[in-house]
């Protein structure tokens, strides 16, 4: 483990912190470390980094923040040269994308994928801890997230109107709910014509078509999936591989779930009933 420990120390050690103390990297000096000679030859990496961050749903400039600075050149003077403030999270990327054959950036791989492994079990622990309406919200606004990101790799595919998407969700519907759309669902759980089914579904249900969402964004974008026809037909195989999983694994088909007594937004209003008010 003594490499892990080593690329811990050569990362932290450059970590440098705002007025605001907030952490950040700065790129030319993460580029020397991970052994670039010329930074010019850094910046491909980078920009792969940007690519990443915006399939994944973020906002670019939240993570990469491109900045001017004066340094000392040679002669005592001084000039301007641009450079970027990285999150940690923005040199997760980069070092995800970076040279695997240089060994600093395989150790920092092995390093970041231990540090994201922690952050995953601690989140697993924190969400054991919540009861079912807390779990239910906190799905809730997840699926929201990763409809965004399901949205724009269906874009990308050539899902591009309302109605296009429209069915699009639909036939992963199909395959997660044995056949059933959103209309029958919707039907099925006696709600009003302005409600949306996943403001009626339980932690179970919720979490089912979470992963429905994830792994079918994932597969668009990691095949390049393209034309909306075979968009669809990708969508309804994730929903069917995810509803098989269930069945192999003993649980409950998604239709079979009970509708919980109160939609997500009367258990927010709850919640904040509860709160002491300041």
């Amino acid at each position: 483990m003594n490499h892990l420990l080593q690329a811990q120390a050569t990362f932290e050690s450059i970590k440098k912190t705002d007025a605001a103390g907030r952490e950040y990297w700065q790129a030319r000096q993460l580029a020397q470390v991970l052994e670039y000679a010329e930074y010019r030859n850094f910046l491909p990496v980078i920009e792969k980094a940007k690519l990443a961050c915006t399939q994944a749903g973020s906002v670019t400039t939240d993570h990469f923040v491109h900045i001017n600075e004066m340094v000392t050149i040679g002669s005592g003077g001084q000039r301007q040269i641009d450079n970027i403030k990285l999150s940690r999270y923005a040199c997760y990327l980069i070092v995800q994308n970076g040279d695997p054959s240089k060994p600093v950036i395989a150790n920092g791989q092995t390093y970041f994928a231990l540090q994201t492994r922690r952050q995953e079990l601690n989140d697993e622990a924190l969400l054991a801890e919540l009861n079912e309406d807390q779990l239910r919200i906190v799905l809730r606004e997840q699926l929201k997230k990763h409809n965004v990101q399901l949205a724009s790799a269906a874009r990308d595919a050539g899902v591009i109107t309302g109605l296009d998407f429209a069915i699009f969700q639909d036939h992963g519907y199909m395959g997660l709910y044995g056949g059933e759309r959103n209309t029958d669902i919707h039907k099925r759980k006696q709600l009003k014509p302005s409600d949306k089914i996943l403001d009626h579904m339980g932690s179970t249900e919720l979490a089912a078509n979470l992963f429905r969402a994830t792994q079918a964004a994932d597969k668009l974008q990691r095949e390049g999936i393209h034309g909306k026809l075979v968009a669809n037909q990708t969508h309804l195989a994730v929903g069917r591989k995810v509803r098989q999983t269930i069945q192999e694994l003993g649980g409950t088909m998604p239709e079979q779930l009970p509708k919980p007594e109160q939609s997500i937004q009367q258990v927010v209003q709850k919640t904040k009933k509860l709160l002491p008010s300041s």
